[in-house]
């Protein structure tokens, strides 16, 4: 029994905490930059208004997290985010294949509550923020649910709250809606018709029973459906995030009136649901109940802080490469009308750049302050670059960059400012590199540290024969096949068969821009007649100039039909000029009027287990996949495989790195492919594989004789294995034991 006299007033308790690093707000942003440095050794305070982590990726809101591919849906090929964000990917990918929105809470609860020096406290606001001239010294929040205040102090501070409460209330600059198009010569900035600011979406699940169910509207339900101006895409299979486009408040103040815009919100959605079943235009919806509604609503866009750069539209269709680049998108500039669901707008504007841009290091800290990291949806920059760079796996890399930022801030004793120099800001990319994170059109410097490397075989291609599959050449197809500078592609064969003759184009394509998959220069062409089932030889007179991708490109031809293979290798693709509705809305981007963007094809792949090869033979073997490969720094497929992969007959494939005298490390990064074009969306979707074929899922490292690590089960594509004792040796061994089914592809073992 406790039994408290009365008291003329009392007080909440208050827990004072002491940190390296605090960053507010657990979106995906906030839980990678929390990872990343306490990773890097950062005592690291995380602090969370909600009880989830995950912001609109959590079971709260439930948006799936997407990024650089786009729903594979452009050209932006093995463009998935790597790092943390890509680690979060293929972990969910491992436990939660069906994307169930509790189970994808439940891994970044996980993630955090399992990582040495993170302490996170859920359900906490930031109310107040103490400051000393330029810098902030200390937050305090409250946490309603255990009554009590929390006061942390620290020298450093990330701001990831999608709101932006701690440079709100420190005083920092910020921006709101959108700058007009004279400001920066942005060709898409929206006029007032369209409206300045993107607003909120809630979302929800519908689930089908056995008996009819019936269903009373709430009293603030929408009552005319034709206030929607698109009601008529309504369906009754639509669901979740299928209607995005339920979307109001961005004639509002998307902060302060954040309460009136769900309410809004909630009359649209079951108004919709009204609609759906009481209307009788939808006979199979008797069976059909709502399984949840959203409570809060996924914000797109409030505050966005200035930096010391301020990206912008051209930033991203020129694809610029900033000499600080720290992170890259890819999503579309995707903006939404004002007016929402009442607009008559089409729900969206999105225009794709004809490949991946970079986010320099200047957008991710304000030049108000000396010591606030920006990170997510406040980083500096327009409304129209904005509506790329706001999506949540982009955030991600955002995160992790700002992380490692902070650790090379704390352990260096400078500001965020500092690092940016063009002779600093080189020790935090190649830290990224080293960690995992690919960054386009840039490599990790001597990731072997001078090692020499020999492998007990190497993948040439010649022959993929058939499985006696066909497919009909009923839309452009191409395979991406990589070729080097002074090289020419071999004569290459393909079965075909067509029941009358017909004739068969082939084209030679590349792009413009070295790392891209936008193909619009032509190199060569070639024609055959086809008719019965045999086999048709291709060659192309022509040279390249340069390392690069080609697309083999087959024109449409309905009445011929290509062998299959069953062979799936790493790095090389077949994509189709084809549609993914969700991302864009015809096979080619075509601008409806001068917005400053470009008019390109789609060459999209299939998903798994969609996927196929055509079956070829090539005159000379064609080498994607050499041991060199492993020295050069590259991470991804960009101009070249960059992957080795062992021969297929080789039954204990290795590798061996070998120094002149001993080396010394302490950490051992082994990066390999595991299908960085699968999009792996977080939830809703649902996906083929648990793990991508290519994966090694069981490896020894071995040091001279002495073996330093075993893994099994393993389903990530970055393996981080840090040594409490350094290691010396003159050899490191990597054995790979077994794949989740196809050949492995290593593309770099980095020492430090």
């Amino acid at each position: 029994m406790k039994i408290s006299p009365q008291q003329d007033a009392r007080r909440f308790p208050v827990n004072a905490l002491e940190t390296d690093l605090l960053v507010a707000g657990g979106g995906l942003a906030g839980v990678c930059a929390a990872l990343a440095a306490a990773r890097d050794g950062l005592n690291v305070v995380l602090i969370q208004d909600r009880p989830v982590l995950g912001g609109n990726a959590s079971s709260e809101v439930r948006l799936w997290a997407n990024g650089a591919t786009s729903h594979m849906g452009n050209n932006n090929r093995w463009a998935r985010e790597g790092g943390i964000m890509g680690e979060i990917l293929e972990e969910n990918l491992w436990r939660n294949k069906e994307g169930n929105p509790v189970m994808f809470d439940l891994l970044l609860l996980d993630l955090v509550k399992n990582q040495p020096g993170l302490t996170l406290l859920l359900n906490t606001a930031v109310y107040e923020v103490e400051k000393n001239g330029s810098r902030i010294t200390g937050v305090r929040a409250f946490n309603a649910i255990n009554e009590t205040f929390y006061q942390v102090s620290a020298p450093l501070f990330c701001d990831a709250t999608g709101d932006g409460v701690l440079g709100f209330l420190a005083g920092a600059e910020f921006r709101e809606g959108a700058e007009e198009k004279e400001e920066l010569g942005e060709k898409m900035a929206p006029g007032a018709s369209f409206g300045h600011k993107l607003g909120h979406s809630i979302y929800f699940y519908t689930r089908r029973t056995a008996e009819p169910v019936t269903f009373t509207p709430p009293s603030f339900a929408l009552k005319n459906i034709t206030d929607i101006p698109r009601y008529r895409r309504l369906t009754s299979s639509m669901n979740g995030c299928d209607l995005w486009w339920l979307e109001w408040g961005g004639r509002l103040d998307t902060v302060h009136q954040s309460e009136e815009i769900k309410w809004e919100l909630w009359k649209i959605v079951w108004g919709v649901w009204d609609y759906i079943k009481n209307s009788g235009r939808f006979p199979d919806a008797d069976r059909l109940t709502i399984e949840w509604v959203g409570t809060i609503p996924g914000k797109r866009e409030s505050r966005r802080f200035m930096g010391d750069y301020l990206l912008c539209q051209q930033d991203i269709i020129d694809q610029r490469d900033h000499y600080d680049a720290v992170a890259y998108g890819g999503w579309s500039i995707d903006l939404h009308p004002a007016d929402g669901v009442y607009s008559t707008h089409d729900g969206c504007r999105q225009f794709h750049s004809k490949g991946t841009y970079t986010i320099p290091f200047r957008s991710l800290y304000s030049r108000s302050l000396d010591n606030l990291l920006l990170t997510g949806r406040l980083i500096s920059a327009s409304h129209v670059a904005f509506g790329s760079a706001r999506v949540m796996c982009t955030c991600g890399l955002l995160g992790e960059a700002v992380g490692r930022a902070a650790a090379l801030c704390h352990q260096q004793r400078i500001a965020p400012r500092t690092l940016a120099a063009p002779e600093r800001i080189g020790a935090l990319q190649q830290h990224l590199q080293a960690s995992g994170c690919y960054l386009p059109r840039q490599r990790l410097s001597d990731p072997a540290c001078g090692a020499t490397v020999t492998t007990s075989s190497e993948y040439q291609l010649t022959r993929l024969v058939p499985n006696g599959q066909w497919l009909a050449l009923a839309e452009r197809m191409a395979i991406l096949l990589p070729v080097r500078r002074g090289d020419s592609l071999p004569e290459m064969t393909f079965r075909l068969r067509a029941q009358t003759p017909q004739m068969l184009t082939l084209q030679l394509l590349g792009s413009e821009k070295s790392g891209n998959f936008t193909p619009e220069l032509r190199y060569d062409v070639c024609q055959t007649e086809v008719a019965d089932e045999r086999d048709y030889a291709f060659r192309f007179d022509w040279v390249s100039d340069r390392d690069q991708y080609l697309f083999v490109a087959f024109d449409a031809c309905p009445g011929v039909e290509i062998a299959l293979t069953e062979n799936r290798l790493p790095g090389l693709m077949t994509v189709f000029n084809s549609l993914n509705a969700r991302v864009a809305k015809h096979t080619r981007q075509i601008a409806d009027g001068d917005y400053g963007v470009d008019e390109f094809d789609f060459w999209l792949p299939r998903r798994h287990p969609h996927q196929c090869f055509p079956a070829l033979h090539l005159r000379e073997p064609l080498r994607c996949y050499p041991p060199d490969h492993l020295l050069n720094g590259h991470l991804r497929p960009e101009q070249q495989t960059n992957a080795w992969v062992p021969a297929a007959d080789d039954a204990a494939p290795h590798i061996c790195w070998r120094w002149q005298t001993p080396r010394t490390f302490s950490h051992l990064t082994l990066v390999q492919d595991n299908d960085f074009d699968n999009a792996m969306e977080t939830v809703q979707m649902g996906h083929f594989y648990a793990v991508t074929p290519h994966c090694v899922t069981h490896y020894r490292l071995w040091a001279d004789d002495a073996l330093l690590a075993e893994v099994t089960h393993n389903h990530h594509s970055v393996r981080e294995h840090r040594f409490t004792t350094p290691v010396t040796a003159r050899e490191i061994r990597l054995e790979i034991l077994a794949t989740a089914g196809a050949l492995p592809a290593i593309y770099a073992l980095n020492f430090r």
